[in-house]
Formats: structure tokens, C-alpha cells, sequence
């Protein structure tokens, strides 16, 4: 064979010649010399690394073209070994570039023997930085690879692992040797592979990578605990855009996704316990409070809730049971998702034992749990009427808070949850029921207390004159009442006066319509009422919100009334009327005069809302709350009687107890047939 056609390519496959890639970036050159050393042979590469196209090298001298004429004698030494002894040689050595340069050139020297025993010597080259680069990348690389923190790998066309780091190693609980050959469904045994080999397919035919895809999947690595992976898959792809695989990336992102899990679940009990400020205590019904909470519970906290009191306590007594005996509950709401077959029966009196789970929650004052619960244990846990609830629902995890208002016990809130909710109660759910049982336990509380008052009015009548208000911190008041001059004109006027929390004082004015005994006992338990709406520190219009349902339902259905807030620390009175007369404030050095308030409608009416007015006091103003017998009279309209008490008003202020009895005596008559109730009150110093 000759010389040409022993480094001819001798016509392979062309797709062959596409694949280059590594020895096309090392530019790797072959330059074949004879036995003489000349040029036989120059390829392509060869004209990048020594800068002599074909025709400029073929028939020269190798030495004398590309080397330095001080390591002639050295090349010449080397090429005589190699082709006398037919040893090869590698080594890096300087050469002259076409552009006068000198370079180091890696090199690998081989004799070749031709047809009738004629000898060549091949070089092959390649430029030293270049393939020193390569050999740095590729190391580097491989170290990127093995001590990358993500989990690496590469899976043949066929979905075969080609090669995996450690890091991957670990996160899949299988070691390198069973990874390797191996398909993905064959060494993600332990957790759904579908999916994977479905993206990784769709990441192959098409190209488009799939970036950060979160996955829940257990491990062999740490077996009983679910982890979360962001998994990220690309296509490999040869330099002639042929598919050579996908390369996955696995990060382990389980303390994001349970921090996440954790501020989302957060976020819920939040949302839930907004929900249950607006929900909770909308009446004072301890009823409807106790279903509206057992509501919020379901279906966000429990797949069934159950609201029970002390029947002590609803009676008006909260120490009426023995702690360590069975206690009297009664069942105030039953809520359940989906709704019981046979409801618990609301309003059932049933004997809790100690040992029942409601028991042992009112008398330690605390959650109790009984996280895993199995059908046997259901008898154990309530009575039979509840367990049988509990039966229904599938419970499995069960716990039960107290509902305690301003220290006491008065029942307890039971939760469960079954067949929807497959994860037991853990201590955050315990924290968030405890939060929501306190929020209805003092609705229920405050129920209670308001409809024991209620009940207590309605069987005893009122003395129809109120006692004289106590002192009140920076705060004098003088009141009257003056009944009208008839046998029969017993009516509903009232005043009062009623200490609040922080210094603050509530000033009342009401005028029952109609007379009697009826107006008198309706001014008895509206002035009763008031004064348990008073307790609640509700806003004026709120009181007069449910002063009006409380006036639609009695004998006198309507009447009229103010309600004040005075506040002295911080020198301001709230105000809210019902259909009453305007107040006259008094400023202290100037003229007096009426409010201009919103009237609103009178008690009773009903569907119609009171507003608030917030109003500046400071020290030595004064507010005159008066009903409608100081000055409507027979012989004068009531803006002339109106205009007549702002003048006395006018006066230099003097005593309160002397400034009401001028007033009464100006404006009033022996003979009027209606009653009168007016309150003075002058501002001081807090305190």
C-alpha cells in the first residue's frame, strides 16, 4: 500500500465524520515524514498549530520548517531512535510557528511501515495550553461533578443511568453500581416513577428543559419521613444536535417546604381566628354563641364539634359540681362535615364521667388529647350519646378544650376529626382551639350573665326611683327625677349612671313611652339591660342596637334613650341617641347649646341603625341629659321651652344639685302630666 492510501479515510460512514467534537476542540494534527525526514503527509489541523498550509510543508524538511535550529541536533537525535528502533516518544516540545512565534506542541511519534518495508514516522500534535485547558476543564468538571451539593445525573436515551454523583447517591439510597445500567423505574422503586420517566421522555422528544419541579416522595435513605426535591431536567445534545441523554438535578428543599407548610398553616390560623372575631358573638344567646363557634371549628379545624356547659353554670352558679364526680353537661350546639345521620340532641343534659374526656379537660383546666383513637376506645373517651357521634364521623384523633370566661369554668369545647382529615391534633391545633374556645367562652359568658339579668327584671320590679349615681372619677353628677302629677302618671323615665373600666362612666337618659306600671316595668328592664350592655364595653350605638331588639319583645314596645361614654383620661364622651332629645353641652365660659347628633329612630322600632358621635369635654364642661317632660308643656311650643333652658344654662355655673332644682322649677309645673328625669354632669380632673 502506499503512503496515500494508508491515511486515506477510505470512504466510511459520512455521519461518522459528524460526531468530531473532543478532538476537534484539542485541533489535533497528523503529519506523516519520510525515512528522510520530509514532509509526506499535512492535515488540515496541522496548518492551526504550526501555521504552514500543505503546500507550503509537503517535501520540506520537518526540522529545518519547524524547529529552532538550536534543537535540531535534538529532533534529529529522536527521529533516528524512532525510526532505527521503532520505539515511540511523546513529549512536549518548542516549535517554530510560520509567524516566527515559538510554542509548545504535545507530541506522539510512531514509526509506520508501509508496503516493501519502507518506514514512516507519524506525528501527532496537538498545542499544549490548549490541551493542558482541556485536561484543567474536564478535571475540574469532574470535581464539580463529584463534590456538587445537587444531586447530578445522566440517563441514556433509553432512560438507563449513565453515571450519578454522590450527592445523588445518597439522596436516592442506592449506591453508583446500582444506578449505572440500571432504568429509573428499576432504582426509584420506593416512591411513583411515572411521572419522572414521562417528564424526562417529554424533556427528550422535545428539547425543553423542565425546571424546578417540586416532588413529595419519601427515601431509602431516611425511611418514615416524607421529603420534598426541586427537580430540574435537561436534554444533552452531541455538537451535531443529536440527543445524547437527559442530566437531572435533584435539591432537597424539605426545610423550605416545611417552613413554607408551617407559615401557610400559620397564615390559616390567623385567617381562622379573624374569622371566628367576626363570627362569634353576634347575640347574647349563649345558644347561638355556642353553635357559631362550633361552626368556625368545622370544617377548618375538625370534622365534628361539640359545645358542652356546665348545666351549673347556665343555672347562674359556676362551682355547682364536685371535680373529681361525674359532672351535668348540657349539649349547646353539635356541628359535624358531613352532617350526622343522628344528631346529638341539643340541649340534652347528659353525666359525664371522670374519666371522659370533658371531664378530665373542665376540671384540670387544660387540652386534652387522645391523638390516636381506635373504635374500641370511643366509650372510653364521652358518653354514649357522643361516642356514637364520634362512631359516625370515623374519628380517629379527638381533643377537648376548656371554655373558660374571667377565670371560671363553664364547659368545654370537643373536637374530632375523622374520614376528611387524616392527620391527627398536634399542639398547634391544640393553641389555636384554646384561642377560639376563650374568644366564645367570654361571649357565653357574658350571654349568660346578660339573660340571668334579664330573667331577674322580669320577675322583680325595679324600684322606679334609681339610686343616686356613686362619684365618679373627674366626673359630678347631680340627677332628678320628678314623677308626673297625676294618681296614674307612674311612667318609664330613667337616668344612670354607670362606672366602666378605666375611670370611664356611662350616662343614660330614657323615656318608656306610655304610662303605668307597664312603662315603669319596661323602664325596669331597660335600665337593667343597659346596664349589662354596659359591662361589655360596647360601643354607644352597638348598646343601642340591642337595646332596640331587647324593646321590640317587652310590654312597652318603644321608648327613647341617649347613651353616653365619658372618658376622663382622655377628655372625651362618646354619644349615640335613639329618637330622644338632643343633649345641651355646656362649655366651660361659653354659650350653651344643643347637639347636633344624629337622631336616630326610637327603641323598638327597629332595622334602624344609631350612630356614635365623639365629642370634646374638657375640664369644667358640663352635659345635661334630659327627657322630654323638662320642657314639652301645654302653654309654650318646644323651641321656646328649648330657647328658656339653654338661657339658664347660660348663667354662671353654680352647685349641679342647685342648677337641677332652678331648672325644674323654671321649666316645670305642678300640674304637668307627664314625668321628667334629667342628669348634670361637669367635668373635672381624672382621679
Amino acid at each position: 500500500m502506499e503512503p496515500a492510501e494508508a491515511f486515506t479515510g477510505g470512504g466510511g460512514d459520512e455521519s461518522a465524520a459528524a460526531s468530531g467534537g473532543l478532538l476537534d476542540s484539542l485541533s489535533v494534527s497528523a503529519v506523516v515524514l519520510d525515512a528522510r525526514g520530509r514532509v509526506v503527509f499535512w492535515s488540515p489541523q496541522a496548518q492551526q498549530v504550526f501555521g504552514y498550509s500543505a503546500q507550503e510543508a509537503l517535501g520540506r524538511y520537518a526540522a529545518r520548517l519547524m524547529v529552532d535550529e538550536r534543537h535540531r541536533g535534538l529532533v534529529t537525535a529522536l527521529f533516528t531512535r524512532v525510526m532505527t528502533e521503532g520505539t515511540g516518544w511523546a513529549g512536549a516540545f518548542p516549535v517554530r510557528h510560520k509567524d516566527g512565534s515559538s510554542r509548545l506542541v504535545e507530541f506522539r511519534n510512531m514509526r509506520l511501515e508501509g508496503e516493501h518495508g519502507v518506514y514512516y514516522a507519524l506525528g501527532i500534535a496537538a498545542d499544549q495550553a490548549v490541551l493542558r485547558s482541556m485536561e484543567r476543564d474536564l478535571a475540574l468538571s469532574a470535581r464539580l461533578v463529584s463534590q456538587s451539593p445537587i444531586g447530578l445525573g445522566i440517563v441514556d436515551t433509553d432512560l438507563r443511568y449513565l453515571v450519578v454523583n454522590p450527592t445523588l447517591e445518597r439522596m436516592n439510597g442506592r449506591s453508583a453500581e446500582q444506578h449505572v445500567g440500571r432504568t429509573v423505574r428499576e432504582v426509584l422503586d420506593f416512591m411513583d416513577a411515572v411521572w419522572v420517566e414521562t417528564a424526562m421522555r417529554r424533556v427528550l422528544d422535545s428539547g425543553d428543559p423542565l425546571l424546578n419541579q417540586r416532588i413529595l416522595a419519601p427515601t431509602p435513605s431516611d425511611p418514615g419521613r416524607e421529603h420534598a426535591w426541586s427537580v430540574s431536567y435537561y436534554r444533552l445534545e452531541d455538537r451535531a444536535g443529536r440527543a445524547l441523554g437527559v442530566a437531572t438535578e435533584l435539591i432537597d428543599v424539605t426545610p423550605q417546604h416545611r417552613a413554607s407548610a408551617e407559615a401557610a398553616a400559620a397564615r390559616q390560623r390567623l385567617a381562622l381566628i379573624a374569622d371566628a372575631s367576626a363570627r362569634i358573638g353576634t347575640t347574647l344567646d349563649p345558644t347561638t354563641t355556642a353553635d357559631e363557634l362550633a361552626r368556625v371549628c368545622v370544617p377548618e379545624l375538625a370534622d365534628l364539634a361539640v359545645v358542652d356547659l356546665l348545666d351549673a353554670a347556665l343555672k347562674g352558679g359556676d362551682r355547682d359540681w364536685v371535680p373529681d364526680g361525674p359532672l351535668a353537661m348540657r349539649t349547646l350546639a353539635v356541628v359535624a362535615q358531613p352532617t350526622l345521620a343522628a344528631s346529638l340532641p341539643a340541649g340534652y343534659v347528659a353525666r359525664f364521667a371522670p374519666h371522659h374526656m370533658s371531664t378530665r379537660c373542665v376540671t384540670t383546666g387544660r387540652p386534652v388529647f387522645a391523638s390516636r383513637v381506635a373504635d374500641g376506645d370511643l366509650t372510653h373517651l364521652a358518653p354514649p350519646h357522643a361516642a356514637d357521634a364520634l362512631a359516625e364521623v370515623g374519628a380517629h384523633s379527638c381533643l377537648a378544650v376548656p371554655l373558660v370566661a374571667h377565670g371560671r369554668l363553664l364547659g368545654a369545647l370537643g373536637l374530632a376529626r375523622g374520614h376528611r382529615s387524616p392527620v391527627p391534633f398536634g399542639e398547634d391545633d391544640a393553641t389555636l382551639a384554646l384561642d377560639l374556645a376563650s374568644r366564645a367562652a367570654v361571649s357565653i359568658d357574658h350571654a349568660r350573665w346578660y339573660q340571668n339579668q334579664r330573667r331577674a327584671a322580669e320577675n322583680f320590679q325595679r324600684s322606679l326611683l334609681p339610686r343616686k349615681p356613686a362619684k365618679r372619677p373627674g366626673l359630678d353628677i347631680a340627677c332628678r327625677y320628678q314623677p308626673a302629677s297625676t294618681i296614674c302618671g307612674i311612667g318609664g323615665d330613667w337616668y344612670d349612671a354607670i362606672a366602666l373600666s378605666d375611670d370611664r362612666t356611662a350616662l343614660v337618659i330614657g323615656d318608656v313611652m306610655g304610662s303605668g306600671s307597664g312603662a315603669a316595668a319596661t323602664m325596669g328592664q331597660l335600665r337593667t339591660a343597659t346596664r349589662t350592655l354596659a359591662a361589655l364595653d360596647l360601643d354607644p350605638a352597638a348598646v343601642l342596637w340591642h337595646l332596640d331588639r331587647i324593646t321590640g319583645e317587652l310590654e312597652q314596645r318603644f321608648a327613647t334613650c341617649t347613651y353616653a361614654v365619658y372618658d376622663p383620661r382622655r377628655a372625651c364622651c362618646h354619644v349615640a341617641t335613639a329618637g330622644h332629645l338632643p343633649p345641651v353641652l355646656i362649655p366651660a365660659g361659653g354659650a350653651p347649646r344643643l347637639l347636633d347628633l344624629p337622631t336616630g329612630a326610637p327603641l323598638g322600632v327597629g332595622s334602624v341603625p344609631f350612630e356614635t358621635t365623639r365629642l370634646r369635654i374638657g375640664p369644667g364642661d358640663g352635659l345635661l341629659l334630659y327627657t322630654d317632660g323638662l320642657v314639652e308643656t301645654r302653654r309654650r311650643s318646644l323651641d321656646e321651652q328649648l330657647a328658656t333652658l339653654l338661657g339658664l344654662l347660660a348663667r354662671p355655673p353654680g352647685p349641679l344639685e342647685e342648677t337641677c332644682d332652678h331648672l325644674l322649677d323654671a321649666l316645670r309645673s305642678p300640674d304637668e302630666p307627664d314625668d321628667v328625669a334629667l342628669l348634670l354632669t361637669r367635668a373635672g380632673r381624672s382621679g
